[in-house]
């Protein structure tokens, strides 16, 4: 399992295109990858135009398939244009069971 956290800021006034088109993205994973156990954006509420993603998949392999995907090519330069700086990724490691 490999799952993370990113957060990153959005360019003033790029909030709304940075919504659809991670929106869009979000479609289409969840429709298309069933080794994606978790893809979810969310705003974050304290810091202004901050967003954050949790992305869990089931294996290095589904993320790597998931970074090649025609779409996610399409879809995530635009969403890069959006973003003020870069982002940055927390990975999350399950307790032990």
């Amino acid at each position: 399992m490999l799952t993370f956290i990113a957060r990153m800021k959005v360019k003033e006034g790029k909030e709304q295109e940075f919504i659809e088109l991670v929106t869009e993205l979000t479609e289409k994973v969840l429709a298309n990858e069933p080794d994606t156990k978790i893809y979810q954006f969310y705003r974050l509420r304290d810091v202004e135009r901050s967003f954050a993603v949790i992305e869990s998949f089931t294996s290095e392999a589904a993320e790597k398939a998931h970074l090649e995907t025609p779409y996610f090519n399409d879809i995530v330069p635009g969403i890069t244009e959006c973003l003020d700086g870069t982002y940055t990724r927390e990975y999350l490691d399950p307790l032990a069971s």
